[in-house]
């Protein structure tokens, strides 16, 4: 099992790995969407253990490096809890995508790179 997760963190953002579970994976023709939940463990940080699970917000997609010659898409759910005390409804701050795109962070750093080229 480390083997592979030694292997996802090659090719999948090191937050997925951490933080989300892989639910599902499709691939037709040329294009793979890998569709991700977050796990159920809020930051201990934060709220000091008054949080339950609340929940997932809207399925983020978001277009990531392509893979031996095929169009990647990770849809992303990111999990919401309930603060007990408050009634307050609160999230991690992720920040999934890069700004106005819908790729990866890493990977629109990426294609601004080449594109200086």
């Amino acid at each position: 099992m480390d083997n592979y997760l030694d292997l996802l963190r090659l090719i999948l953002p090191e937050f997925l790995i951490h933080h989300f579970t892989l639910v599902k994976n499709t691939k037709s023709g040329e294009v793979m969407h890998l569709y991700f939940e977050e796990q159920n463990i809020p930051a201990k940080e934060d709220y000091g253990g008054n949080l339950i699970a609340h929940g997932f917000h809207k399925e983020a997609t978001i277009q990531d490096f392509p893979l031996r010659g095929n169009t990647v898409y990770l849809h992303v759910k990111r999990r919401r809890w309930l603060d007990k005390t408050t009634k307050e409804v609160v999230q991690r701050d992720w920040s999934l995508v890069a700004q106005g795109t819908r790729m990866t962070t890493e990977f629109a750093a990426f294609l601004k790179e080449i594109n200086r080229y």
